[in-house]
């Protein structure tokens, strides 16, 4: 696919329902840097035809809110695998890459989840200030990435940090 952006990052979230908008407001921050090499593609949630977004890409970051974490934010490898649901309303990003490797029959690219911690999910709430300071942490933190986008390099990373 000629003039597709190497680096895919599929942000998840909603943002009427409080810390759930660190995922698109994560996106829109990356956006705003207007890096040739990254595409960006919000969602309220992934779904299976995410996979043609997918394709041809060198690497690909899961952005998502995350709750119970106590630090900003974590950084991990997402590792295929068979999807199970029976339904395809909402797909967690390692069942999307595993529905990748069936529907395409090749394996996906690289692909790294990004947790940003949030405390308060509920319907109309605004941004916590926990949630405002993992979001700052983490623009600084695919800044990082971003200087270094190879999967060697997100790889030593991912293994640097703690789970």
């Amino acid at each position: 696919m000629k003039g597709v952006p190497p680096v895919l990052v599929l942000a998840v979230g909603n943002e009427s329902r409080g810390d759930d908008a660190l995922g698109p407001l994560l996106a829109r921050e990356i956006v705003a840097w207007n890096d040739p090499r990254v595409e960006v593609i919000e969602a309220f949630q992934l779904q299976i035809e995410h996979t043609l977004d997918i394709q041809a890409r060198e690497l690909v970051l899961f952005i998502d809110a995350a709750s119970g974490l106590d630090t900003p934010y974590r950084f991990s490898r997402a590792i295929p695998k068979p999807f199970d649901s029976h339904t395809s309303h909402a797909v967690a990003p390692e069942a999307l890459l595993g529905i990748h490797r069936h529907v395409h029959h090749r394996e996906p690219p690289p692909a790294y989840l990004l947790a940003v911690s949030g405390k308060h999910f509920e319907l109309g709430a605004g941004l916590s200030d926990w949630a405002a300071h993992s979001l700052r942490c983490s623009v600084e933190f695919v800044r990082r990435l971003l200087e270094q986008p190879t999967a060697a390099a997100w790889q030593i990373i991912a293994q640097q940090l703690p789970t």
